[in-house]
């Protein structure tokens, strides 16, 4: 199991999801992929994203007014 830190800062909607996706064929089962992000949608997509794609979304919290962190394992 890994922990890959993504950076989405400054990325807006859908961007930060697009980002996400693209990373997938790098991880391998269990890995968990961390994310920043500061799009004001960011939670919705990333949970929606996780839903759709059957991946745990294990936490999400904001940093500040903007900056919103996630970890989703796969």
């Amino acid at each position: 199991m890994a922990i890959i830190i993504l950076d989405c800062l400054g990325l807006k909607c859908p961007q930060p999801i697009l980002k996400i996706a693209s990373t997938v064929p790098e991880l391998k089962e269990g890995d968990v992929l961390e994310v920043s992000a500061d799009c004001p949608t960011f939670e919705k997509d990333v949970r929606l994203w996780c839903e759709r794609m059957k991946k745990v979304l294990l936490w999400v919290k904001k940093e500040g007014d903007m900056k919103k962190q996630c970890q989703i394992q796969f």
